[in-house]
């Protein structure tokens, strides 16, 4: 009897145990998801500064200043439900004023151009990536909460379900060409 009761508590502490260890990973991979959320948001802000930057410089023509400046300012200002629509304007916007590799070497040749265009080049380099590690946080902490031991022990808490960031992130070509 006692042997039972012993096999018995063990068995439990090692379920509470895994519970806790699992429990524990997903509250990391939320942290995680806040992290890179924070980094992809970061990296938005920036690409639409240097954007907008770029924009009220006087380099590019005024049609082109115009477009770039309207979807930097309607990325920077969107909620967050219009957030992943107003980014990826942005990113159709960009293609759109730089689609000619012309209009990346005239914005070279102005004052400060050499500069910006650099400054733009990474911005949009790099929201690509910041989206991919908020994406991959967010496909890592969906799985395990699919689990059943996740949702039968509600190990998830109160955290809201993770949402990916989706949006057009192309660079465009013009810009990424130099870089190579």
């Amino acid at each position: 009897m006692t042997s039972t009761l012993i096999w018995i508590a063990v068995a439990l502490f090692a379920i509470g145990l895994y519970l806790s260890w699992t429990a524990g990973r997903l509250d990391r991979l939320h942290a995680r998801i806040d992290a890179a959320r924070a980094a992809l948001d970061a990296q938005l802000l920036r690409r639409a500064s240097v954007a907008q930057e770029l924009a009220t410089s006087a380099v590019l023509d005024p049609a082109a200043s115009i477009v770039l400046y309207e979807a930097a300012h309607a990325a920077r200002q969107a909620e967050e439900e219009q957030r992943e629509v107003a980014e990826s304007e942005l990113s159709q916007a960009l293609r759109a004023v730089f689609a000619e590799s012309q209009q990346v070497e005239a914005v070279r040749e102005a004052p400060g151009g050499e500069e910006a265009t650099r400054e733009l080049t990474e911005a949009v380099r790099r929201v690509p990536m910041a989206r991919r590690f908020h994406n991959d946080a967010v496909r890592a902490a969906r799985a395990l909460r699919r689990h059943r031991k996740v949702r039968w022990f509600r190990l998830a808490g109160h955290a809201p379900f993770p949402m990916a960031f989706e949006m057009d992130d192309e660079p465009p070509a013009a810009l990424t060409d130099r870089t190579a």
